[in-house]
C-alpha cells in the first residue's frame, strides 16, 4: 500500500503543513496541490463542497504527492466511509465531545476485527494500491477535534481511545465553548490560547499528534514551535479573496 507521507513526517518530528480546501472546484484544488503543501484537507463542513465534489477533488490533488485529507461535516459512518472508499489518508472529525464518539469515529475508519467499515474501496485500491485492504487500518490518519467543553474535561479518555492519531483544534469553536469570541490566532494568557496549551500537553502525553487551524504563516511558526504537527493557515477561498482585494486595492492605490 501506498504509504502515508503524514505519518513518516510525524514520526521524524517534523511538522506537516496542511492546506484547506472550501471551493468545490477540481481546477482550484489541482492548482492548490502544486503550491508545495504537504497535505491538503476538504473542507465538508463549512466549505461550500458537496458528496459529488469530492471524487473529482481527490483526483486532482492525486496529480502530486500531496495527501489527500477530509474534514467531515459530522461523525456519521456513511461519510467517513465514502471519504475512506475515495481515497482519503486521513479524516478530521468535528465536534468530538467524549471517549464513546471517539471509538464510533475510529472504529467507523477501520476495517474488522478494529472497526466496522465495511469492504469497497472504490477508488482505494488505485491510489493505494493492490493490498489496500490489509494496511489501510494502519496509514489512514484518524483525528478528532477537540472543540467543546465536554471534550476539555474527558481529554486524557479522548485521547486514549485505540487507533487514533491525533487532534486537531478549531479555535473558533474552543473559544465560544468557553465563552471567549470566536477567532483565531489568540495571544498568549488568552483563555483560548491556555486551553490549546491543555490539549497540546495532553496529545503530548498520549504520544498522539496535534494540529490547529491559524490565520497567518507567523501564528503557524509559533504553533510548530510549541509541539504542534499539523498546522492550516486559511484556505482557497480566502487565498482567492485575499489576493483578488490586494490587486484591486493596489490598483485602486488604496
Amino acid at each position: 500500500m501506498r504509504k502515508n507521507k503524514l505519518k513518516n513526517l510525524f514520526k521524524e518530528g517534523k511538522a506537516a503543513i496542511n492546506g484547506w480546501i472550501e471551493i468545490p472546484s477540481s481546477y482550484s484544488a489541482e492548482a492548490m496541490a502544486h503550491q508545495g503543501w504537504d497535505s491538503l484537507t476538504i473542507d465538508l463542513q463549512h466549505g461550500a463542497i458537496s458528496q459529488s465534489d469530492i471524487l473529482p477533488i481527490f483526483q486532482a490533488i492525486s496529480t502530486t504527492e500531496v495527501v489527500p485529507m477530509a474534514r467531515l461535516n459530522w461523525n456519521e459512518p456513511d461519510q467517513i466511509m465514502k471519504v475512506l472508499d475515495y481515497g482519503a489518508y486521513g479524516v478530521i472529525c468535528p465536534m468530538v465531545s467524549n471517549r464513546s464518539q471517539a471509538e464510533k469515529f475510529v472504529q467507523a475508519c477501520m476495517y474488522p476485527p478494529k472497526g466496522y467499515r465495511s469492504f469497497g474501496p472504490t477508488r482505494g485500491f488505485m491510489y493505494g494500491g493492490n493490498d489496500y485492504v490489509d494496511h489501510a487500518n494502519d496509514e489512514i490518519l484518524k483525528i478528532v477535534m477537540i472543540e467543546t467543553k465536554e471534550a476539555l474535561n474527558d481529554l486524557d479518555k479522548i485521547m486514549k481511545t485505540p487507533g487514533l492519531d491525533g487532534v486537531y483544534i478549531g479555535p473558533s469553536d474552543l473559544s465560544l465553548s468557553i465563552g471567549e469570541k470566536a477567532g483565531f490566532d489568540k495571544p498568549e494568557g488568552h483563555p483560548t490560547y491556555e486551553q490549546t496549551l491543555n490539549i497540546l500537553n495532553h496529545a503530548k502525553k498520549n504520544n498522539i499528534v496535534a494540529g490547529i487551524h491559524n490565520a497567518t504563516p507567523e501564528y503557524a511558526k509559533k504553533m510548530i514551535n510549541i509541539g504542534f504537527q499539523i498546522v492550516t493557515v486559511g484556505s482557497d477561498n480566502i487565498f482567492m479573496s485575499d489576493g483578488a482585494k490586494s490587486i484591486v486595492n493596489r490598483i485602486k492605490n488604496k
